[in-house]
């Protein structure tokens, strides 16, 4: 054996023995816990949101955020307006400008006396283990890692050495003020999801929420703040820095970013929070539920009936006419194309819109549904495949509603059923959300609502998407309609020799549980 081969293989040897180190046990943490509903309404916006919640005792006021400047928007004021507390939950935290804005709100809030608890994912926080800690050393700010990684350097390792408690993440979004107004759906926090960013914008819906399904949303956060996968951040980051925190310090690429200003601008001219301390921001009042994991699911120590999965399908009920299904990530597996096989035969018309090939940025997913395409369009489900960009006549690009942008991919998780109750939250059709992930969403009880989100679809998914359907050979064919034109696609769009290879090697591999 060569020495320059003893020599990677003794470097290789360190590196696994460094990602094998387990996580630090928890040690004592700090107590805490949301608003009550009494302490809430001593806030201004509970003042504004009371008369409201009186009228309407046991329901919640909705009201949707699909397009991406808004929903940004609204976390970025309604943080400008926090008095008492925020709670601030997500699976993904980049480091681009609206992380950065949203950071500096933060510390702002922080200022002025609000207790603010953050709780992250360790997988989506890459390049944050320094600004985090630093906010962490801020008056009124704590800062909790969710299933930490060992390994800060190299995370990868900890699949390798750690994998069935890495493989577990924390999937739940929330954005929490006072404990009286939140934030919940499909966005994590970063310019693909804001529309900030020049390249691929990851087009979403989310909603806010005030009433009654608030103070749910409030002690959800309190339960997975206190559970055993919550670490302080100072148990997981080696930080010898004693400076708080500062974005000239730690990301200053984005204090001289001319986009910033194009986000400030929109706060400007944003007004959503002062029509909801004014009373006048329109809400539908309607019986609204939150369910969500319980995060032992984070370390495999739930029971069943804990899962979300479970919590939505007796809720929901037996669909008896119509199923809309919109998600990212569809793996439905033989027993879902089963399921839906069923619902079909007993006269339910189901269409389903996920990502094309060309879109999703998660190919091994995408394989996971494409072996099951055929199934599904025999049984008689509709499918419907996200395209990711569209041009004017003009060569522009156009922008569409909350199920289509220019050079987009779709990332909204929502379903609809009968047109009159709804789903929308962080859950994906797959077995991931179902199995691994922790997450968190709404079911609710309005026809209008519903009838928003159906006609979004039905006036844009031929703009949007592929519509797939089977020849007389009983092959699949995409069908893409730009304006007046049609195309037919005998090959899946976009598909190259080196992709097709990819997809059909996935296709047969036993990874259904993983995606």
């Amino acid at each position: 054996m060569c020495y320059q081969t003893v020599k990677y293989l003794l470097l290789l040897a360190t590196l696994i023995h460094v990602g094998g180190c387990s996580v630090a046990a928890l040690q004592v943490r700090s107590q805490s816990s949301a608003l009550t509903p009494a302490q809430a309404q001593h806030t201004k916006l509970g003042e504004a949101i009371a008369p409201f919640a009186q009228r309407y005792p046991n329901k919640s006021g909705i009201r949707l955020l699909g397009e991406p400047k808004n929903a940004f928007a609204a976390r970025m004021l309604l943080a400008k307006a926090a008095q008492q507390t925020l709670d601030i939950q997500y699976y993904i935290w980049q480091k681009d400008i609206t992380g950065t804005l949203l950071f500096e709100a933060i510390v702002d809030a922080a200022k002025r006396g609000v207790r603010v608890r953050i709780l992250l994912d360790d997988n989506g926080i890459s390049g944050l283990d320094e600004p985090l800690a630093a906010l962490n050393r801020l008056e009124n700010v704590e800062v909790r890692i969710f299933n930490p990684f060992a390994q800060r350097r190299f995370k990868w390792l900890g699949f390798m050495m750690d994998f069935s408690r890495v493989n577990r993440r924390m999937h739940n979004k929330s954005f929490t003020v006072d404990s009286s107004v939140t934030v919940i759906g499909g966005r994590n926090i970063g310019d693909d999801y804001f529309g900030a960013s020049s390249g691929i914008l990851k087009q979403d819906l989310d909603l806010i929420a005030i009433g009654d399904v608030v103070a749910d949303v409030s002690n959800n956060f309190d339960q997975y703040w206190e559970s055993d996968s919550a670490y302080p951040i100072t148990n997981v980051v080696n930080s010898n820095k004693s400076t708080v925190y500062s974005t000239v310090e730690y990301l200053p690429e984005q204090n001289s970013n001319p986009k910033r200003e194009v986000y400030l601008k929109v706060l400007k001219h944003t007004s959503l929070v002062k029509q909801l301390l004014a009373k006048e921001l329109s809400f539908e009042w309607t019986a609204t539920k939150m369910i969500s994991d319980d995060p032992v699911k984070g370390l495999d120590k739930h029971h069943q009936e804990t899962l979300l999965i479970n919590k939505l399908a007796e809720i929901i009920g037996q669909p008896e006419s119509t199923v809309l299904l919109v998600t990212p990530y569809f793996v439905p597996t033989k027993t879902g194309v089963k399921a839906f096989a069923k619902l079909v035969n007993s006269g339910v018309s189901i269409s389903v819109l996920t990502n094309s090939m060309q879109a999703t940025d998660v190919l091994p997913v995408h394989s996971g549904y494409a072996k099951h395409r055929k199934a599904l369009l025999k049984s008689g489900v509709k499918l419907y495949e996200f395209r990711p960009s569209i041009e004017n006549s003009d060569g522009r690009l156009k922008k569409m509603g909350p199920f289509g942008s220019s050079a987009s991919n779709l990332h909204a998780k929502t379903f609809v059923i009968d047109s009159k109750r709804l789903f929308i939250g962080s859950f994906n059709f797959d077995p991931r959300s179902i199995h691994l992930n922790t997450e968190l969403g709404f079911i609710i009880e309005s026809e209008f609502i519903a009838s928003q989100v159906e006609d979004e679809f039905y006036q844009q998914v031929d703009l949007v998407a592929y519509q797939l359907s089977l020849d007389e050979s009983g092959d699949i064919v995409w069908t893409e309609r730009n304006g007046d034109e049609t195309v037919l696609h005998n090959n899946e769009p976009g598909m190259t020799f080196f992709s097709r290879s990819v997809l059909s090697i996935l296709s047969v591999l036993p990874i259904d549980w993983l995606l």
